[in-house]
């Protein structure tokens, strides 16, 4: 479930460098930025999570970084952000995520213009370098400002993203039937003009 938030963490930042005439740098504004998932267990009862802390720019040469806090994931139960930290992410406490950015490809947007693109990175998740494809939508809010969503609902596997054992000794952890191997994932990436 990393792997695409991530993936979409990526993307994101893709659209921030587009346009650096106005400025050096893109810098993720933190207030602003989410990356949720949602899980179901025992079949019918759904859940929404966030990571807490993100962190990210993209330089004028279109070098794009985001940091995901793993340490920072919130479940609404305490416990279950303990397990997780410690069964499915270890004593990894952040995941990264570098993509290159086509410094041209939303340079033209105006403020309110829009547009669906899409880009590929590299994700740093738990000992392990995951390739990463994404269509995000870009709107400009402001001459100094970008935002970068899910263009549509994103869905990840835990085998996918390497957590698959984790889930297991969570599931067995809560004495539960079952816990889906499957993860909706949304994020909004807001980024602030830095220069």
């Amino acid at each position: 479930m990393l792997n695409i938030f991530l993936k979409t963490t990526a993307l994101a930042v893709t659209i921030l460098a587009a346009n650096t005439a106005t400025a050096e740098s893109w810098t993720l504004d933190t207030d602003q930025s989410v990356i949720g998932f949602g899980s179901i267990k025992n079949d019918d009862t759904g859940e929404a999570h966030t990571f807490q802390r993100l962190s990210g720019q993209v330089t004028a040469d279109g070098a794009a970084t985001v940091e995901v806090d793993l340490t920072s994931v919130q479940t609404n139960i305490d416990i279950r952000n303990e397990r997780m930290q410690e069964h499915v992410f270890g004593a990894a406490t952040t995941a990264t995520l570098i993509a290159n950015i086509d410094m041209e490809a939303v340079g033209a947007l105006g403020a309110g213009d829009s547009l669906v693109t899409e880009i590929d990175g590299d994700l740093a998740f738990l000992g392990q370098d995951i390739p990463v494809f994404l269509d995000v939508f870009v709107m400009r809010t402001a001459d100094d400002q970008v935002l970068v969503t899910t263009n549509s609902m994103l869905f990840v596997s835990t085998d996918e993203a390497g957590i698959d054992a984790g889930i297991d000794v969570l599931q067995e952890l809560a004495g539960l039937p079952s816990i889906t191997r499957t993860f909706p994932v949304t994020f909004r990436l807001m980024f602030d003009a830095a220069g």
